[in-house]
């Protein structure tokens, strides 16, 4: 038997992670057609970040503590949340502030198609209608999930194929942190929506996040107070 034949074919990192990530695009796709608003593309997506890695994963005997997902360096985690948090979300705040207010003046039909609200802007603070379990979703069902994959597996498979970047505040980014940040965006148009094409920004700090600590625990806390605040401000300004 010939050297060839007596070795399966296994794809590269470039071809694994394409294509793992077009096989949970499309479910998620599929999804969203067939059970529109529920929370069925939601569960799919969940189950497919988690477990669509596993299965090149055990080709290679690896574990999801290879891949960051690990309590390892929590505390280090939790620092870089705290920071990133005080610094970010101030800012994020002011720049959201006057794009409710740059939204109200224009063409309703291209307002439809940036942002998912409607109505005068004014900010009177206010939770919304049970947070608490917003709270728990967007960490467990959201942002750990996602973050496993894409940060995570994703990020990870794809240095391994282009190892080399540019350092940039104590991390090397290259090719592979920009394609994880591009795939993520074009991941959440599955459910047809332009403006979510916006999530390729954070995901640039969430990419930076896990190159500097080497886990997604951090990330992953980020990414969830991210959504929550993002929800916050959407409550507070339009009430939505």
């Amino acid at each position: 038997m010939s050297a060839s034949a007596a070795t399966p074919w296994r794809p590269n990192a470039v071809q694994e992670v394409v294509g793992l990530w077009g096989l949970g695009f499309l479910g998620i796709i599929i999804a969203f057609l067939l059970f529109g608003g529920s929370g069925i593309p939601k569960l799919v997506a969940t189950v497919g970040f988690l477990y669509l890695p596993l299965i090149p994963m055990r080709w290679r005997g690896e574990d999801y503590r290879d891949y960051g997902l690990s309590p390892r360096t929590w505390r280090e985690d939790v620092r870089l949340f705290l920071i990133m948090s005080a610094v970010v979300f101030p800012l994020f705040f002011g720049a959201f502030a006057l794009w409710a207010e740059v939204l109200q003046l224009l063409p309703p039909e291209l307002a439809r198609m940036l942002a998912p609200f409607r109505g005068g802007a004014h900010f009177t603070p206010r939770l919304p209608p049970r947070f608490g379990e917003w709270v728990v979703d967007q960490l467990f069902v959201v942002a750990l999930p996602e973050e496993f994959f894409y940060r995570g597996y994703m990020q990870a498979r794809l240095r391994d194929a282009w190892p080399h970047g540019r350092r940039f505040l104590g991390v090397r980014l290259g090719p592979a942190f920009w394609l994880t940040a591009l795939l993520f965006a074009l991941g959440h148009l599955a459910i047809f929506q332009v403006w979510r094409l916006a999530v390729f920004f954070p995901a640039l700090l969430f990419g930076w996040m896990r190159e500097r600590t080497n886990s997604v625990v951090g990330a992953a806390l980020f990414h969830a107070a991210c959504n929550l605040f993002v929800r916050f401000l959407e409550v507070s300004f339009f009430g939505v």
